[in-house]
Formats: C-alpha cells, structure tokens, sequence
C-alpha cells in the first residue's frame, strides 16, 4: 500500500513538471512576411496561345448589326434606292474615298439596310460604324463588356455557339463590328402628335416617322447601343426565340509565344509592368513588358524578356489614378 502511494505521488510530480512552462519558454506565434518579400516566382515559358472568349448570348430575330469604314476618308452614299428584301449578295450602299480611290461599304448578303450612321461626305476613320443593317430571320446576340472588346479588338476568327439543353457546339458567322452604334441605329418610332383642329377646340392626332431609308434624324435617333456581337448560325440548326446560347470566341492564335501567368503582369492590353526577382536578397525589380493576346490564364509577352528571368508573383501593382474634380 505504501509502494503504491509513492507511486502515484511520483506520477503527479512528472506530469506537473511536464506541464508547466515559465514566460521566458512563451512558445513562438506565426508572423506576416515583411513587405515586398517575394512569395512565389515564375519562369516565363513558351506555347502555342490561342485569346478565347466565352460569352453569355440569347437567339433572337432580326438582329441589326453595325458595318465599319474600311479606311479612312471621306464618306458617300449611293444615291440609288435600296432593296427593302433581303439580296442574295452583298449590297452596295456607300463608298469612302481616300486619296481618290473608292472603296465599297456594303451590306452582307441575307440582310437589309437599317439607317445611316454618319451623314454624306462625312469625313470618317478606319473601323468607325458608319451603317446599321438588319440580319432577316434569326441570329444570336451577346453583350460584350469594355474588357472583353478590347481582347476581341474586333477582330473574331471564330465563334462556336452551344444552345442550353438544345443543339451544339455548332459554328456560327459573326456579322459586323462589335463596337456600340452611335444614335440613328435602329429608325425612330413612329410618334403621334395633337395639333388644334380648324375651327375646333379638339385637336388632331398626327402620326410623323422619319424616312426608313436615312435611318432618321442622326442627331436625335436612338440611344447609342452597347457593346454587342451578332452571329448567325447554320441553316440546318433549329432555333427558338429567346434561348440561352454560350459563344466561345476565338480572336487570335500565336505560336510557341513567350507567356506568363496573368497573375505576374500589371495591364492586360499592349503595354504592362511585370516585377523580377534579383539577387541573393530577392528584390523585386519592375520592368516594362509588350504583351500580346491572352486565354485568361497566361499573357503573351511580346519583348521586354528574354526567358530566362524569375518573375515575383503577384505582379507590380499600378498606382491608382487620382480622383478628377
């Protein structure tokens, strides 16, 4: 019974001993990292890059779409009537002249003039929507938002359209400019206005609409529209109004293209800031890089870097612009 006591009461002592630590043994709690320490780096590599887009669209019919200028100069329209039915080939419907040379704006086969954009002998720029058409039948239609257009840069290679729980993929031919058309796009509403009646105190209701073939008055036409792509698919495939459509848009293809994860670069059109690791202490350096097309999770990197840099992830962040008054 004695040995027994002497051995509990030992057990006792060791596990006290065991569980008590004095403040100058305070076990150590984990810190921040310092400013500007370098985390993570990376190494730029080269591949085969394609800038694909994936937009959020509905079927819908008759959608008006924009044509651009093909260069710069001065704008003409035809003087010729227009066809009010859709052709079966494109339709000539103005010419801008540069430097005495003509050339064509037309209305792609399958659509009709919608209004004009910009007045005669206008003096217009490369790219500028100067014509609204309307596509007969039905199309696909998807907004598009300020950073999205700037990936695309009007420039669509190809659009594959899958209809939610319906038919897909399937190719489908975008028509136009993506850019917003200016007012005069789509022909006024037709208005009704009261005018005193002779000889009466009633009025009379008079009906006024502008002429469909100018596209109403530029100045006061509708509200400039936004960001939009318009694509039209195959014969062969059944649409409904209203269904819900995801486009996969592909804007650019590079070839074995030095790239970057989007993380490491500051900007993500034509110029950008990526910092590099320097070293023993692993400073950060930021350097000015050309960057080309994107799939959303790498970067083109068109000069600025050889290949062989480490690359501090995140990258730089860009000062933020002041306040304007």
């Amino acid at each position: 019974m004695v040995a027994r006591r002497h051995a509990l009461l030992g057990l006792v002592v060791v596990l006290s001993a065991g569980g008590c630590s004095s403040s100058d043994d305070a076990a150590e709690t984990p810190g921040l990292a310092d400013r500007g320490t370098v985390l993570t780096t990376v190494k730029p590599a080269r591949q085969d890059l394609s800038n694909t887009i994936s937009l959020a669209g509905k079927v819908t019919i008759n959608p008006v779409f924009g044509i651009v200028a093909p260069t710069g100069g001065e704008l003409r329209w035809v003087s010729r009537s227009l066809p009010k039915e859709p052709d079966d080939t494109p339709v000539w419907v103005a010419s801008v002249w540069h430097d005495g040379i003509p050339r064509r704006v037309e209305i792609p086969a399958g659509s009709v003039f919608a209004g004009r954009l910009m007045d005669d002998h206008a003096t217009v720029t490369k790219g500028m929507p100067i014509v609204s058409a309307t596509h007969a039948g039905y199309g696909i239609e998807a907004d598009i938002d300020s950073a999205q257009a700037y990936r695309i840069s009007g420039a669509v290679q190809q659009v594959q359209a899958q209809i939610k729980n319906g038919p897909g993929p399937f190719k489908c031919k975008p028509l136009g400019t993506i850019a917003a058309l200016p007012a005069g796009t789509v022909p006024q509403p037709v208005t009704t206005t009261t005018a005193p009646a002779p000889n009466s105190s009633g009025g009379l209701n008079v009906q006024t609409a502008p002429d469909p073939a100018l596209g109403g008055d530029s100045g006061a036409g509708s509200e400039p529209t936004g960001l939009r792509l318009v694509c039209v698919p195959p014969g062969s495939i059944k649409l409904i109004n209203g269904a819900d459509v995801t486009l996969e848009l592909i804007t650019d293809k590079a070839s074995k293209v030095l790239v970057l994860p989007v993380e490491a670069v500051a900007g993500s059109q034509g110029k950008g800031k990526v910092d590099l690791v320097v070293g023993e202490g692993q400073t950060r350096k930021t350097i000015d890089v050309t960057l080309g097309i994107s799939d959303g999770k790498v970067i083109e990197i068109k000069k600025g870097l050889k290949g062989d840099e480490t690359v501090a992830v995140p990258g730089p962040n860009l000062p933020t612009p002041e306040p304007t008054q």
